[in-house]
């Protein structure tokens, strides 16, 4: 649904969708506190899903739109930052209260922060008044443009090839005999918060250094995987620990810069083309996860990181081919 919400809701002022996607997250997170059968709570997830889909859609666009251009790159790894943080504390977090205090509460506690939310866009996020282009015809005009679609193509071959390997990534890491499986869960965070970490380097560079930093991001993520791939079963914690320090810190360079090129690109089309942005991301998530799974059924794990960083390694070439001049001017949007 991500690339119909210029279509309908691009005539909304976006501080004011902001906070009522937040208010149909907080219902979604009461409504799956409080229901009592399957269905109602499937209801209430796919309610959220639906919220959360469209708030990520113009959330960059958003964040963009309040800053001058030089800091297009800023203020997307801030949003990325944003959502490593939720992913380092947020889910391990989440699951622990529903272990000791029941999935119900773990719900409530998004409800609270529902309301965090909501209150924080209240009084920290301006008014915006969007000159993007909006509708069916700003869409036909994003999908007309070649340069975003080379973008496109390699966000979509990039992250898929990311996701292919990421989820199987605990089955790696139980796949390694000099790994000690209490050290399992270490790794997985020290992954994560190299993530976080990655965000706000990637947004120290990226304004300056854009395509060099998406380039050499997916040249570090070619070369981990494939070592991961062709190293066997007997790597040292010390090798696997660097390996995924570098993998999470890159990839927050293609994450970011992929995003920032986009918005750099479209101009005046900026919603429309960062919600076809986030449709292409979110399909490359469930193509990685699904190719994973039939590689390492059909074939080994160590053949699926191969392949994997062989892929974001073509995604280079097609990256190298996308123009690095940017348009300066930021007439977007005026603050209110």
């Amino acid at each position: 649904m991500h690339f119909l919400l210029p279509c309908f809701l691009g005539n909304v002022a976006k501080k004011r969708l902001l906070l009522l996607l937040t208010v149909i997250l907080l219902m979604s997170n009461i409504m799956a506190a409080t229901v009592n059968t399957y269905t109602a709570l499937l209801g209430a997830r796919i309610l959220g899903a639906l919220a959360h889909g469209a708030f990520w859609a113009m959330i960059g666009a958003a964040a963009v739109a309040i800053v001058p251009a030089r800091y297009i790159g800023v203020a997307t790894s801030i949003v990325f930052g944003g959502v490593s943080a939720a992913s380092v504390f947020g889910v391990p977090v989440s699951n622990y209260i529903g272990l000791h205090f029941g999935w119900r509460q773990a719900f409530w506690l998004m409800a609270v922060l529902s309301i965090v939310a909501f209150v924080g866009i209240t009084v920290l996020v301006p008014q915006i008044t969007s000159k993007s282009a909006i509708g069916v015809d700003a869409l036909k005009n994003v999908l007309k443009s070649s340069t975003l679609w080379k973008l496109y193509i390699a966000t979509l071959l990039a992250v898929t090839a990311h996701f292919a390997a990421f989820t199987y990534i605990e089955l790696w890491l139980h796949s390694q005999s000099l790994l000690s499986k209490a050290f399992i869960p270490a790794a997985l965070f020290v992954y994560g918060f190299a993530g976080l970490a990655g965000n706000f380097l990637t947004g120290m560079l990226i304004d300056k250094y854009l395509k060099v930093t998406v380039v050499l991001s997916a040249l570090l993520i070619c070369a981990v995987l494939i070592f991961l791939g062709r190293s066997g079963p007997s790597l040292t914690a010390t090798l696997i620990f660097t390996a995924l320090v570098i993998w999470g810190v890159a990839i927050s360079g293609i994450f970011v810069g992929f995003q920032t090129w986009v918005l750099r690109m479209a101009e005046d089309k900026m919603f429309p083309a960062s919600a076809i942005y986030v449709s292409f991301f979110n399909i490359a998530i469930g193509i990685g996860a699904s190719v994973g799974a039939w590689m390492v059924s059909s074939f080994s794990l160590p053949l699926l990181y191969v392949v994997a960083g062989t892929a974001i390694g073509l995604s280079v070439l097609l990256v190298s081919v996308i123009p690095a001049g940017l348009n300066a001017k930021h007439s977007r949007v005026e603050i209110v």
